[in-house]
């Protein structure tokens, strides 16, 4: 039950943002193994964004995000991740711009529910020039199914700001979801959806919100690697228009048994 404490604790005591171009990925419901931890970068090239300094926010154009992420298993159903974002934005250099932190918990097997469930809590800052948000949190619950071939999975998140430009007290809406279908044990082609409406109580016009769709690819090769990318595409005037995104994770194994 600690990891349930622990949680809780970080949903009720933090008063409790999107996802943007750092850490692209809809995630799904089970947590990592216990005793394993898995190593990612997220590596995201915006090949055409925007261009302006806007609200002191740098221009995406032509930057690269490089996020370092590293997910442990506590228990059989209580994972902790930890994410360093770091990026590369022409004629202002490569900078460390943050740190989150993700405690997630999932719904155990024995409950034998007709879905894959959990719930992630993602809390932290970033810098005021690359960011909206100086310190926020996401509240995101998963919900996910796999129907022979098909997987479908949904991430209907909610983010909530308390420092930075034009603070919103009502947390914002940003969906995500997936379904994938796989051409083999090892491959499958799918489809990503990247969204945020704005605040609950007023969404934004439809031309200030984010809507972006990803065509991906998902690579299980060997148990130990674990690779996603495929291009991006910005469907409203304030998304980035085409963003090339690659995932690569390591598991790692700290015990024969899990071995």
């Amino acid at each position: 039950m600690k990891p349930l404490f622990v949680f809780l604790f970080c949903i009720l005591f933090i008063d409790s943002s999107s996802q943007e171009n750092y850490e692209i990925q809809v995630y799904g419901s089970p947590t990592m193994t216990k005793g394993q931890t898995m190593f990612e970068l997220h590596s995201n090239y915006t090949s055409n964004g925007n261009t302006d300094l806007m609200n002191g926010i740098l221009p995406s154009n032509h930057s690269v995000h490089e996020t370092i992420e590293i997910t442990h298993g506590i228990t059989e159903n209580f994972e902790l991740g930890f994410y360093l974002f770091t990026n590369y934005t022409p004629n202002y250099g490569w900078k460390i711009i943050g740190s989150h932190l993700r405690p997630r918990i999932a719904a155990p097997e024995k409950w034998n529910l007709p879905v894959g469930l959990s719930l992630s809590a993602e809390i932290g800052w970033q810098k005021q020039a690359y960011a909206p948000e100086t310190f926020s949190m996401e509240l995101r619950p998963i919900i996910d199914k796999t129907i022979g071939k098909f997987y479908f999975c949904l991430n209907p998140t909610l983010g909530f700001a308390f420092s930075g430009n034009d603070i919103n007290r009502t947390p914002a809406f940003a969906p995500n979801i997936k379904t994938s279908v796989a051409a083999s044990p090892k491959f499958s082609l799918g489809i990503e959806y990247y969204g945020d409406l704005g605040p609950l109580n007023q969404f934004e016009k439809l031309p200030q919100q984010n809507h972006a769709i990803f065509a991906v690819a998902d690579l299980y090769l060997d148990p130990k690697w674990e690779v996603n990318l495929g291009p991006g595409f910005g469907l409203t005037d304030a998304s980035d228009k085409l963003v090339l995104k690659l995932i690569v994770g390591r598991r790692i194994s700290w015990s024969r048994k899990h071995a």
